[in-house]
């Protein structure tokens, strides 16, 4: 009786490996399959009909039960990620900065560089000339990760 047992339960450990790990037909199928089956002829060849037909009945009520809680949402919520990640890479200028602060540019921009805004150091693109090194820019936008500024008047 206890190979029987341990077939069935050894069948239920084989389904959920295939229904969570191992997705489609394959290897977790094909041993839930030989575990049930052994232990359903062991129940049949050792302790009679009433004993076979008892197991059977147990291993379809264990697969359906083991299935549906398997693949309820809740059941796996518990071991997944909650946390969330709200940081970036790169700070972003769109954030600290506004269209028209003005800056000073550190490199010259042709067209990309560096420029010196409300005390920190963005790259910047120039929206049309090229911008030499110390000259006061204006931003006028924003383009991914960088600013997009033109020679201030």
């Amino acid at each position: 009786m206890l190979y029987v047992i341990l077939l069935v339960l050894l069948g239920v450990l084989f389904l959920v490996a295939e229904l969570l790990l191992l997705p489609g037909i394959s290897v977790g199928t094909i041993l839930s399959l030989v575990c049930y089956g052994s232990a359903i002829y062991l129940a049949f060849d050792g302790f009679g009909a009433v004993a076979g037909a008892v197991t059977i009945v147990v291993v379809v009520v264990l697969s359906l039960l083991t299935t549906v809680i398997s693949l309820r949402a809740k059941t796996w919520q518990r071991f997944s990620l909650k946390q969330e990640i709200d940081s970036t890479s790169m700070a972003q200028p769109e954030r600290e900065i506004a269209v028209g602060d003005c800056g000073v540019a550190i490199s010259r921009l042709s067209p990309m560089g560096k420029v010196e805004i409300k005390g920190k150091i963005y790259e910047a693109k120039s929206a049309d000339v090229y911008i030499d090194q110390k000259c006061r820019v204006e931003v006028v936008g924003f383009d991914n990760f960088s600013v997009t500024v033109r020679k201030a008047e």
